[in-house]
Order: structure tokens, then C-alpha cells, then sequence
């Protein structure tokens, strides 16, 4: 079980982490999804995926959310083609749901956090 989760994390990033790593530049954030949710909303400085993917820095894929396999589905392609990928879990939904920024069609928002997803401070 210690082997399946290390390797779990090792393709896999959260929202946060995931947007923390495309502030610092280590990260390249790919919306998979179709180009009308793209208009609608996209995580800010993400690119879709069939834009040109530069080589030599870990793409990470999202999709809409949980329910959602079109981020893994564009993770296998892009493997295949030679990228390091990890998929954001939670997808578009989690990263709306943090409060992270989302750039739509008539300019940058910043959701309201969802309490049931933002931190409480508490600890388990």
C-alpha cells in the first residue's frame, strides 16, 4: 500500500501545489478540456492542450473535476510523447472552489473561497 501511494503522489499534484508550481515556473498547466469551458473559465496561466507544450518542464493536466477523465486521457498522450506529467486532482472545479484566480472572457476573477474546500486552520 506504501509503494501505490508514493507512486500516486508521485502523478499527482492538488490545486494548490499545483498552483504554486506555475507561479514559480516549475509547472506548465494544460486545460483539457473543450474549448466552451475554456471560454467560460480557465484556471489563470494555463494553456490548452492543443497549444504548443514546451519540452523540459513538468506538464500538469486538469480537467473538469472528480468526475472527469480527460486530464488522465491527456496525461497518457503526453507521456507517450515524451512529457513529465501530473494530473491535478480536483480539476477546474477544486481549483474555482480554493478561490485561485480564473481568467473568463471578460477578465481575471478571483471566486470566493468555498468553505468546504478552503483551509479552517484546524487540523486533523
Amino acid at each position: 500500500m506504501l509503494d501505490y501511494l508514493q507512486a500516486k503522489l508521485a502523478y499527482e499534484v492538488d490545486v494548490l501545489d499545483a498552483a504554486a508550481g506555475l507561479d514559480s515556473g516549475e509547472f506548465i498547466l494544460v486545460d483539457t478540456r473543450m474549448r466552451a469551458s475554456w471560454d467560460h473559465g480557465h484556471a489563470l496561466g494555463a494553456i490548452r492542450l492543443r497549444d504548443d507544450i514546451p519540452a523540459g518542464r513538468t506538464v500538469v493536466v486538469y480537467g473538469w473535476g472528480p468526475g472527469c477523465n480527460g486530464a488522465t486521457r491527456a496525461a497518457v498522450a503526453l507521456i507517450a510523447q515524451g512529457h513529465s506529467v501530473r494530473e491535478m486532482i480536483g480539476g477546474f472545479e477544486y481549483w474555482y472552489r480554493s478561490g485561485l484566480a480564473v481568467e473568463t472572457a471578460t477578465g481575471i476573477v478571483r471566486p470566493p473561497v468555498d468553505p468546504l474546500v478552503g483551509a479552517s486552520g484546524e487540523s486533523l
